[in-house]
């Protein structure tokens, strides 16, 4: 059984892997004529995605990538005196198994895992699919698949062409998320360096195999802004207007915005479809169920679902319909709660108001001064709020060949 997949970021070489390793012949697609270098912000994988990882080999290579990042400097707006935060302490708070690393390595690891057993096409994307399988490519003859999966991220190509455009199927929830890659200036050692005011934040942290860093702005809209998602100069100027004044620091970093290093801007957008199928096409993670960027564990949610996604496919011996049936029945009530997770922590994370942005700080000073048991057992009561990742459960697929 032939399958295509779409997108070679997070989800999509996981699902190639596992569906390699269930016996499919699998090729993906990637529009980009290599893996993506893009200067990508840290990402988390919370225990789900961490024990896929280490059944997938390749736990130890992201272990040796992680950001090492365990300390903050948080300078509030307006405030001289800096709060000192453990971020070790709130890291063991919210997963029992966590890693933080740069999306860029966790992409390249991922597929160095399968690349011998996959067929990855790059410089390559989609132009059309028919119901019957055939798929027609932007520049390579068309070629026939038994299944398609959107594995392309929020602006998915694959989920454009079967389900339509866009429209009525996100939900802008308030936020905005823009990452620059700068030189590492200060020095940085396993520590982050945060700027918070009321409605914007931008953290600047590196990870100890970098020479560069990252800086990572995150700043709240009651209504999406005017721009497209591939007009950078429109993007950098609202950037700039968001954080003007915040502090001379972060002036500084913004003033990098016309070097070379990578850019990235996108709102923090929920997609909210009814289902993720239709016909032979499905879709996996941020192209089909994105909770919102960098606030609604959408890496491990894209790692979980991929393997799901190709554990279904498998235990129904190909039957696509079976499959996607049972492949949306177990992810169903996870999306559905990372969705309303986002929500909050989006609220959280970028407060609106002076009392919102004192209370975000000193409760992270707060938690640093306790014992990490007590931060533990304390977020341990709460499965649907920080400790909402780690409960999600990981099923046992059994891998037999079914080609």
């Amino acid at each position: 059984m032939r399958i295509l997949v779409s997108g070679a970021s997070i989800a999509g070489p996981v699902l190639a892997y596992w569906l390699a390793r269930h016996g499919f012949d699998v090729t993906v697609v990637e529009r980009a004529p290599a893996l993506r270098r893009t200067g990508g912000h840290a990402v988390d994988l919370f225990r789900p995605a961490m024990d896929i990882t280490e059944r997938m080999g390749v736990l130890p290579q992201v272990e040796a990538r992680a950001t090492g990042t365990t300390r903050m400097t948080l300078h509030r707006e307006g405030s001289r005196k800096p709060i000192h935060v453990d971020l070790a302490k709130l890291f063991q708070a919210t997963s029992d198994r966590h890693v933080e690393v740069m999306r860029d390595d966790l992409s390249e690891i991922y597929y160095d895992a399968g690349r011998d057993d996959v067929e990855y096409l790059f410089g390559e994307s989609i132009t059309a699919l028919s119901p019957d399988g055939e798929v027609t490519f932007e520049h390579a003859p068309a070629r026939r698949f038994d299944i398609v999966v959107g594995a392309d991220g929020l602006h998915s190509n694959v989920r454009r062409l079967v389900f339509g455009d866009e429209a009525g199927m996100t939900t802008f929830i308030g936020a905005y998320l823009a990452v620059l890659s700068l030189p590492d200036t200060l020095g940085l050692d396993s520590e982050a360096v945060t700027h918070l005011g009321p409605g914007r934040t931008v953290s600047l942290y590196s990870a100890r195999h970098l020479p560069d860093a990252r800086a990572v702005f995150l700043f709240r809209r009651d209504e999406p802004l005017d721009y497209h998602h591939r007009d950078v100069p429109r993007q950098q100027q609202l950037l700039r207007a968001a954080f003007a004044g915040l502090h001379p620091q972060v002036d500084g970093w913004l003033a990098k915005l016309d070097g070379p290093g990578p850019f990235y801007f996108d709102s923090i957008t929920q997609l909210r479809l009814d289902t993720w199928s239709r016909g032979r096409v499905t879709l996996v993670g941020d192209a089909g169920y994105c909770p919102g960027p960098a606030v609604g564990g959408s890496t491990s949610l894209a790692v979980l679902g991929a393997y799901v996604l190709a554990g279904e496919l498998a235990a129904a011996n190909g039957d696509h319909e079976r499959a996607f049936a049972a492949y949306e029945r177990e992810m169903g009530e996870l999306v559905r709660r990372s969705r309303a997770f986002a929500v909050g922590a989006a609220r959280s994370l970028i407060p609106s108001s002076r009392a919102g942005v004192w209370a975000l700080a000193h409760g992270g000073r707060l938690i640093s001064a306790l014992p990490a048991g007590a931060t533990r057992a304390i977020a341990k009561l709460n499965t649907a709020g920080v400790r909402m990742h780690d409960s999600m459960r990981v099923k046992d697929y059994a891998v037999t060949a079914t080609a």
